[in-house]
């Protein structure tokens, strides 16, 4: 029987072979406590003269799955070693270590892997260096060790990317020396016995696969980063790393890995970026539905609307193996929006990411039809036609009539209230929201919209769907606009006040594009559609009476620049959909300053970022007093998934937070001033400013 050595630590001896055996459930994650047994097992090992050799493993599913982030803001204790002590111990020992990665290796998992002289590796698991997720690099020599057993190549591939790869890719590239089908544990022991009295074979001395710097792809490699991961500064820093393994000895390699490390841990970047990591996780904990709420199965969906969102949303039925039928009462409107389904599918076809015989398997996933009647036995109904109270409520109403008693019916309206969608039905527990977002075959974010009466088990099932989708879902409120587009809409008419004031769009578009957005509002308007935007606008006059608007908005409407779509809003796109500032918008511009009487003046990059930012900020602490979002961190998984909020930046909440409530609650006080009650400052941030809390403190309930 294993004897334990400490909590998370485990030892055995099996014959003249040392088993140590790592125990933190649920990922092995080295923690302090992991750490610190582990080496001490590990002297001991060493110090027993009746072991030869050492094998290094996981318990359960898990070899080790990386660091304990959530310590890295803790003093670590005088005690406790760095994780480097142990992988230079189990590298410098004159016993033979072998690891048995009888699981997910990843981060420091792998790192100590590396640091064995022979790797063993269960033919279901998987290996990678994942760091840059969380804006740092290996820390325990990975980008050192990594190049040294896979090639440089390989090394900037699974470092700089922080993809996984799998056993047989390990073995491939020399990183496992065996790719072990059975009992992994009993194998590693048996190789073991079979090298010990043999020399350690160590990482660091080999060399062999660093020859040969192709300096021309490390350039290559950072031209890449800084057009995918604009302003990420870790991976950048990764290339310097196994660009210094080719170029340094290896002790001094070690010492310039561990100094970035330390600097990229220690900022602002990799905090927001861990504290994003945690947030989607705490996303997905909905208080009062516990794991003892049953959910239903999901096994046959159906989608009402065969538009670009439609047929967008039964794209990720079928490309989660469940049948979903599509209706739409015009046939011609049906057949358009299933071509254009087959057309999307056609398009991954053609980059390589797809195989015409996996869309034959999909769109045979995706059926049609103009019959309600044919949508009775689905699990799930997802309503996706135009914005329209009334068509809402008549379609739901046809739907309770038609649809089994435990359907759940969903809307993926944006806007509209749900709940009065619900009252329409004789099954208002089952009535919620799922709002996808555009494309919703690309979109990772779902707003799952928790309607008064939806039952626990209706809203659970909702969650567990998304997931199955592999969408992240968050549970909202039923509010204007629910959490993201009631924060969109206040910052964009932000946005385009400043315009009448004194920018022009690509002026502000420019400014959040280089901070860090996917896009600028100008940009997403033109996306979007302007029609769409001023149909919008119609819908909340009633909620916010007396509100002046911008005006550019409607002329532009008024002129057919809807955007995209006619070739022309407020970018030209004559030449392709990468828009160009357009003279005839400028002269719009200037001249609508001069009708309202308005001098206009210049904004600094600093001055939009701060007013945009602000009155994001401030609009999500509205949201959070009135309970649409249970968090502030679940706000912030909406504007990162959803309206490209930079990861490197955490999300609005956490940036407020960042600078420092009173700084936001000055600046949302001269939007106050400036533009009227409509972006007064909220209760919420008043008394979070004045108290010294964070938006990270709220609690919801």
């Amino acid at each position: 029987m294993p004897t334990t050595t400490s909590d998370v630590i485990e030892f055995d001896k099996r014959g003249a072979i040392g088993l140590i055996t790592i125990n933190n459930p649920p990922a092995n994650a080295l923690s302090f406590a992991v750490v610190k047994g582990a080496l001490e097992a590990l002297d001991a090992c060493l110090g027993d003269d009746g072991i030869e050799a050492v094998v290094l493993t996981g318990a359960g599913r898990m070899f080790v799955a990386g660091a304990d982030i959530r310590e890295f803001s803790i003093p670590r204790p005088d005690d406790v070693p760095e994780l480097n002590a142990v992988i230079d111990a189990c590298e410098g020992s004159p016993k033979p270590v072998v690891a048995a990665i009888n699981g997910i290796a990843f981060g420091g998992g792998l790192e100590l892997a590396m640091g064995c002289h022979y790797r063993l590796i269960s033919a279901a698991a998987q290996v990678g260096q994942p760091e840059v997720n969380l804006g740092i690099i290996p820390g325990g020599g990975g980008t050192q060790r990594l190049p040294r057993l896979a090639g440089i190549d390989a090394a900037l591939e699974m470092c700089v990317y922080g993809k996984p790869i799998k056993a047989d890719k390990a073995g491939e590239l020399g990183i496992a020396d065996e790719v072990v089908e059975g009992d992994i544990v009993e194998r590693a022991i048996a190789f073991a016995g079979e090298v010990a009295g043999r020399p350690p074979r160590r990482t660091g001395e080999q060399t062999e696969k660093l020859a040969g710097l192709d300096k021309a792809r490390l350039e290559e490699v950072r031209e890449d980063i800084k057009k995918k991961q604009r302003g990420v500064v870790a991976p950048l820093v990764v290339v310097d790393m196994i660009e210094a393994a080719a170029a340094m000895p290896f002790e001094e390699g070690l010492k310039a890995e561990r100094e970035a490390f330390v600097k990229l841990r220690d900022s602002d970047q990799s905090a927001a970026m861990r504290y994003m990591f945690f947030a989607e996780r705490e996303a997905a904990k909905i208080p009062g539905i516990g794991k003892d709420v049953e959910t239903r199965k999901i096994e046959k969906a159906a989608i009402v609307g065969s538009g670009t969102m439609g047929g967008g949303i039964a794209m990720n039925f079928a490309n989660a193996g469940i049948p979903v039928t599509v209706l739409d009462v015009d046939r011609g409107a049906l057949d358009a929006g299933l071509a254009r389904v087959e057309e999307t599918y056609g398009g991954s076809v053609s980059r390589g990411r797809m195989t015409e015989e996996q869309v034959t398997e999909k769109m045979g996933l995706i059926a049609g039809t103009t019959d309600y009647a044919d949508l009775a036995d689905a699990d799930i109904v997802i309503e996706a036609a135009f914005e329209d109270m009334d068509l809402k409520k008549k379609i739901f109403a046809t739907l309770d009539e038609t649809c089994k008693p435990e359907a759940i019916l969903a809307s993926n309206t944006s806007s509209l209230d749900i709940d009065e969608i619900a009252a329409a039905t004789n099954r208002p527990d089952k009535v919620v929201g799922m709002h996808f977002f555009s494309p919703a075959n690309v979109m990772r974010l779902v707003e799952n919209v928790r309607t008064a009466e939806a039952s626990r088990e209706s809203l659970a099932t909702l969650m567990q769907l998304s997931k199955g989708l592999g969408k992240t879902g968050v549970m909202v409120g039923v509010g204007d606009g629910f959490v993201g587009n009631r924060m969109y809409h206040v910052a964009a008419r932000i946005a385009e006040f400043l315009v009448e004031e004194g920018a022009m769009p690509w002026d502000v578009d420019e400014a959040l594009y280089d901070w860090g957005f996917a896009m600028g509002p100008f940009a997403v308007n033109d996306l979007a559609g302007i029609d769409v935007r001023v149909a919008i606008r119609e819908g909340q006059k009633s909620l916010y009476p007396g509100r002046r608007e911008p005006v550019i908005v409607p002329k532009l409407y008024g002129m057919g620049r809807y955007g995209q779509k006619t070739g022309k809003g407020w970018y030209d796109y004559s030449e392709g959909r990468k828009g160009k500032p357009d003279p005839e918008v400028e002269a719009l511009i200037i001249e609508t300053s001069k009708e309202l009487g308005i001098e206009r003046r210049d904004f600094s990059r600093s001055d939009i970022i701060q007013a945009y930012l602000t009155a994001l900020a401030n609009t999500g602490a509205h949201v959070l007093g009135e309970g649409l979002a249970i968090r502030s961190s679940d706000i912030d998984v909406i504007w990162n998934y959803g309206y490209g909020f930079p990861r490197r930046r955490g999300g609005p909440m956490f940036h407020a937070d960042l600078v420092g409530l009173d700084k936001v609650l000055a600046k949302a006080g001269e939007l106050h001033e400036a533009y009227g009650d409509w972006v007064k400052p909220a209760e919420l941030l008043k008394s979070y400013a004045a108290e010294g809390k964070k938006f990270n403190d709220f609690k919801a309930g």
